[in-house]
């Protein structure tokens, strides 16, 4: 998964095999799910009702990290046919450049995230249009949102008494699959900054792995040979 990668110290090595066994989690509990909701409908006419949800929750949580880690390791394929035509310098300040609008983006991701699952978290949303400039007031409370068909799992009660005034879920609140939009945010925030000073030092050349797939395909194919 990791590519050349390589995490510096414990705590990075630590971090970077919790990243890519979450990942790994997500896509194996995905077709485990998927796998058994098949067997029950064709061998016992019967099926997880709670299943398809389910697995279109974890596929959206998969591309959301899968996103920062792909930063992470730069594996984002990009098109440099044109820069690749520039002198080294000046390669160097395009990309650069290229990266503070990936950290600007990033930034109104994060925003727009937050704001999207503030209410469902019984929070308050940011103000301003483009950045935040404080939390606005007087948003209608979403914490009472629940998923369609996913159950409640126990250890999500607490949330009845602090965000849904004491009111029990008889379903999964969307205030917990929504969780990751603000959380995949800050993490690609936090991997797009980390990149860009990368660039900045002159430690990597870009964001991008490459502008072709085949490319990356040969030096997987270069490393396995040697």
């Amino acid at each position: 998964m990791s590519g050349q990668y390589q995490p510096k110290g414990p705590i990075g090595r630590f971090i970077h095999t919790l990243e890519e066994t979450v990942i790994a989690f997500i896509l194996g509990a995905m077709t485990l799910i998927t796998f058994i909701n098949v067997v029950l409908r064709y061998l016992f006419n019967d099926s997880l009702i709670w299943g398809l949800e389910v697995t279109l929750i974890l596929f959206a949580w998969l591309v959301l990290l899968g996103i920062s880690y792909g930063f992470k390791v730069t594996a984002h394929l990009g098109v440099d046919a044109v820069t690749n035509l520039l002198p080294n310098y000046q390669k160097r300040i395009l990309a650069i450049l290229s990266a503070l609008c990936c950290v600007a983006y990033a930034l109104l991701l994060l925003k727009g995230s937050w704001d999207y699952w503030a209410p469902f978290a019984a929070l308050q949303p940011t103000d301003g249009r483009w950045f935040p400039t404080g939390f606005t007031t007087g948003v209608r409370d979403r914490a009472f949102y629940i998923t369609d068909q996913v159950p409640m799992l126990g250890m999500f009660r607490w949330l009845e008494g602090a965000i849904n005034f004491g009111e029990a879920y008889d379903k999964l609140p969307r205030v917990i699959p929504y969780f990751i939009l603000p959380f995949s945010s800050a993490l690609i925030l936090l991997r797009v900054v980390q990149a860009t000073i990368a660039v900045i030092a002159g430690r990597q050349e870009s964001l991008i792995v490459s502008h072709e797939a085949e490319d990356a395909v040969a030096d997987a194919a270069r490393e396995q040979q040697g």
